[in-house]
C-alpha cells in the first residue's frame, strides 16, 4: 500500500523552529517529485515548497522564503521541511504529496497525499 506519512508537527513558540519529515511506505520516493502544502482553519490550502526527484530543484512560496528549507534523504525515503522564525500565521495543518515526476510544482495535482501534521505557532 502506498503512503506518505507526516510526522515533526507540534506547538511552538513564534521565532522557534520545527522539522516536518514525510516518510513513503510501500513505494520509493526516489523518482517521485514531493511538495508540502498548507491548510489554515477557513483557508484555501496552498503550496510551501516542492523538491523534484533528484534534490536538484526546490521552490518555495514567497511567504516562507529564506525560513523554510526543504531537503530529501532517498536513502531514508523522506523529505524534510525545515522551518526556522515560524511566525503565528504559519499556523496550518501541513501536508506532504508527491507524483512520478522530474519537475515539482506549487500546484496541488499530486496522486499521493498524506494525511496531514498540525503546526501550531502560539505563545
Amino acid at each position: 500500500q502506498l503512503q506518505l506519512v507526516e510526522s515533526g508537527g507540534g506547538l511552538v513558540q513564534p521565532g522557534g523552529s520545527l522539522r516536518l519529515s514525510c516518510a513513503a511506505s510501500g513505494f520509493s520516493l526516489d523518482y517521485y517529485a514531493v511538495a508540502w502544502f498548507r491548510q489554515a482553519p477557513g483557508k484555501e490550502r496552498e503550496g510551501v515548497s516542492c523538491i523534484n526527484n533528484f534534490g536538484s530543484s526546490t521552490e518555495y512560496a514567497d511567504s516562507v522564503k529564506g525560513r523554510f528549507t526543504i531537503s530529501r534523504d532517498n536513502a531514508k525515503n523522506t523529505v524534510y521541511l525545515q522551518m526556522n522564525s515560524l511566525k503565528p500565521e504559519d499556523t496550518a495543518v501541513y501536508y506532504c504529496a508527491a507524483s512520478e515526476r522530474f519537475l515539482c510544482t506549487l500546484i496541488q495535482n499530486y496522486n499521493y497525499w498524506g494525511q496531514g501534521t498540525q503546526v501550531t505557532v502560539s505563545s
